[in-house]
């Protein structure tokens, strides 16, 4: 759909942080035009009383309610940043009138239906789209995603796990039986509304795990790790789709930072390597990409390098004692967790240059 007029968008659950986010990277976009912000429980009220800091880009913006037949009639492409659970329907009516839509939430993303009513309690009621449904990770799906409509944007944690553990899965080089993933999260992971948890005293010099084998990411994470043999013009061994042995051990920690991923994933060699062999093998399956990252040297990637930015940072370690491969990643649940990433599908989609709008620096310090 590329076009040199501007693409007119809609953002669904425009209040969060995510939704402030793709508001702010929409507004800088040269080729996107912001139609319409829904926001259901700030209706009516002006963009910048809960955004002052985006008060310059789009000052006269008003909230407005979810009218799905009205953005049907303003908009050409939808971005919905609702909580999961409630995007169910109205992803089927957009697609219905033929509109690009990038979902931010959990309903679209697991191609198993037993499974999404498994982790998220709820019957999923439009399983006809699930075969439709692209999951958008770029660096693994790009050419599915310049063909589809609907975009299945992933999760902050899954998107840190499986770019740090695609290269050694697509492999077949560590027991997929050995996958172990310690990530922390800043605290706007956990969403903009207010909870005891996430009050200033709580989380403030604290550290938390949380969900301990019971994260809603967790199936997410090992269904893109089985289906891995699916990315194309990657000359190594490839996973089975329906490998049942990949199961992963996955403990997320609250810390107090306001954004940020920092994933640590740990798996057991099938075989002896080299470290120099690792890297090699990283940036050979990453070549190109321009928004993932190495870090020089034995270096650790660190969130504070990619705060607002749509990048993921890696580096990969040998513990050749013990025979098990060490990844560390890093990016910010916000941009390349969340919105910026978002922003990149609806780039292919549209048929814009994929790092249009996204190639911003990181805010240091």
């Amino acid at each position: 759909m590329s076009t040199s007029h501007s693409v007119k968008i809609a953002v669904l659950g425009a209040s969060g942080y995510t939704g402030g986010e793709l508001l702010r990277l929409i507004a800088a976009h040269p080729q996107m035009e912001l139609v319409v912000a829904t926001a259901d429980k700030s209706v009516g009220a002006s963009l910048p009383s809960l955004f002052p800091s985006l008060a310059s880009v789009l000052p006269g913006l008003t909230l407005e309610s979810v009218d799905i037949e009205s953005i049907i009639k303003r908009a050409d492409a939808v971005f919905l940043a609702l909580p999961h659970t409630k995007s169910l329907a109205s992803v089927a009516a957009f697609l219905k009138a033929g509109k690009h839509v990038v979902d931010l939430s959990a309903d679209y993303r697991l191609k198993n239906a037993a499974e999404y009513e498994r982790w998220y309690d709820t019957p999923h009621t439009h399983q006809d789209l699930l075969k439709e449904a692209v999951y958008g990770l770029p660096e693994l799906y790009r050419q599915d995603i310049q063909k589809t409509k609907l975009v299945a944007s992933p999760g902050c944690y899954p998107t840190a796990a499986i770019l740090q553990l695609a290269p050694l899965i697509a492999g077949g080089l560590v027991d997929p039986r050995s996958i172990v993933i310690d990530a922390k999260s800043g605290v706007s992971g956990a969403g903009r509304s207010p909870a005891l948890t996430y009050h200033f005293p709580e989380a403030h010099e604290s550290l938390e795990a949380y969900k301990i084998g019971q994260h809603r990411h967790i199936p997410e994470i090992e269904q893109e790790l089985r289906l891995l043999g699916s990315r194309s013009g990657q000359n190594v061994k490839t996973a089975s789709r329906n490998d049942p042995t990949i199961h992963v051990m996955f403990t997320p920690h609250l810390v107090p930072m306001n954004r940020g991923i920092l994933s640590t994933a740990y798996c057991r060699l099938q075989e002896p390597m080299e470290q120099a062999q690792l890297r090699a093998l990283y940036r050979d399956f990453y070549k190109g990409e321009r928004f993932i990252r190495f870090a020089e040297g034995d270096a650790s990637p660190n969130p504070r390098h990619v705060r607002g930015a749509n990048f993921c940072d890696l580096n990969v370690f040998l513990d050749q004692r013990a025979g098990w491969v060490v990844t560390v990643a890093a990016l910010d649940n916000l941009i390349k967790g969340a919105a910026g990433q978002a922003l990149q599908a609806m780039n292919l989609m549209l048929g814009f240059p994929e790092e249009m709008g996204l190639t911003g620096a990181g805010v240091f310090p």
